[in-house]
């Protein structure tokens, strides 16, 4: 798929597109083409790389839109509160790496491709 039609799917630009599968190219996960008939394609075996790998590949970003800052704040109940909530963030985007870890993309895979079976098996009655 191109940037531009991969760009539509996640409701994205195509440059967002483009310098995400950037890293991804990087870590040996994709492939691109340039020109007519070009555009993205998988480069690696579905069942060796996990969803931790592309997380990694990706620069490990922040995994928890809500987060804690303990910086800048001068209510003390709000910084009460904060630091209180930092080792639970940790705890949780810890565990979520790890859950990541144990997710192939080929389960992944998988799991669309029968979705979609079952899809187009509704759509046919």
């Amino acid at each position: 798929m191109t940037s531009a039609e991969l760009a539509v799917c996640m409701s994205t630009n195509p440059v967002v597109v483009r310098r995400t599968m950037a890293g991804l190219r990087e870590a040996g996960f994709v492939r691109s083409e340039k020109g007519h008939g070009g555009g993205w394609e998988i480069a690696c075996d579905l069942r060796k790389v996990t969803l931790k790998d592309i997380y990694d590949a990706l620069g490990a970003p922040e995994l928890l839109a809500m987060g804690v800052t303990l910086e800048g704040s001068h209510c003390a109940v709000e910084q009460a509160v904060n630091r209180s909530l930092t080792d639970a963030f940790r705890e949780a985007e810890a565990l979520l790496v790890k859950r990541l870890d144990g997710v192939t993309l080929a389960q992944l895979a998988d799991d669309f491709s029968a979705k979609a079976r079952a899809h187009r098996t509704r759509l046919n009655k």
